[in-house]
């Protein structure tokens, strides 16, 4: 047994409001936007030609589009023929995109918007559907070049801080210990800071230069041999400095 399902049977439109739940963010839009006095809503007022979309109307798809992370005014155009929640806010009326987007450009639109972000947060506030103090930030990561160190998490950092300094001190004794590298003047005994990472890494690379240096001038294909396997230590150390530093940076 099926529940009754019939495409060829004339049904009466009805209000979409009904159909919303009652939490629904569409409520809360409508309510910020009719607050507005209407004297905010002159600037969009024009003598002549077509009537326009009520601006008030206009604010709210874009108010409630902007709450679904829907931003395009194409995917806005769309929403209007497939939201329940848009076409109740619409009334039915369905503006194309370059409407949406000349509305959204007008500077009296673009400062009511601006205003919209702040009354909004209070209105919840008062709604006690968010906290006084809560603070909401954006998650999105944009990295500026190739360098996989450009963006880091803040807990990232707490969690690896301490391995850092860690394993820095722990290969510089090793370094010591094998005189790869003479000892540096070290300002805290506790940690290495950028400067003396620094100052390890250059003394590393002088080390490969010489290596680099006896390999060119040695004949026999042997000591050659020996110079390169001599030369991968401080070659390899080199390296894991210069993620430090990066790293530290």
């Amino acid at each position: 047994m099926f529940k009754e399902y019939n495409m060829n049977q004339v049904i009466l439109p009805l209000d979409f409001a009904y159909q919303l739940q009652e939490n629904d963010i569409a409520f809360a839009v409508h309510s910020l936007v009719e607050s507005i006095l209407e004297e905010a809503f002159t600037a969009f007022q024009r003598g002549t030609g077509c009537p326009a979309y009520h601006p008030k109307m206009m604010m709210k798809i874009i108010l409630c589009a902007y709450t679904q992370s829907t931003f395009s005014g194409r995917k806005i155009e769309a929403l209007l023929e497939d939201s329940i929640r848009m076409m109740w806010l619409a009334q039915g009326y369905t503006p194309s995109y370059q409407t949406i987007n000349r509305f959204r450009v007008h500077p009296a639109a673009q400062e009511l918007l601006r205003q919209c972000f702040t009354q909004f947060r209070y209105q919840l506030v008062e709604e006690k559907l968010i906290d006084d103090e809560a603070i909401f930030i954006d998650g999105t990561k944009i990295e500026a070049n190739a360098n996989k160190f450009t963006f880091v998490w803040k807990k990232s950092i707490l969690r690896y801080s301490a391995s850092l300094v860690e394993k820095s001190n722990q290969l510089y004794e090793e370094l010591l210990a094998q005189d790869i590298i003479p000892a540096i003047t070290r300002e805290n005994a506790e940690e290495l800071s950028s400067e003396e990472l620094e100052e390890i890494t250059q003394a590393l690379s002088r080390m490969v230069d010489q290596y680099d240096e006896q390999i060119e001038a040695a004949e026999d294909a042997k000591v050659q041999k020996q110079l390169r396997a001599a030369r991968n230590t401080p070659k390899q150390y080199r390296k894991t400095f210069q993620n430090f530093q990066a790293r530290k940076a």
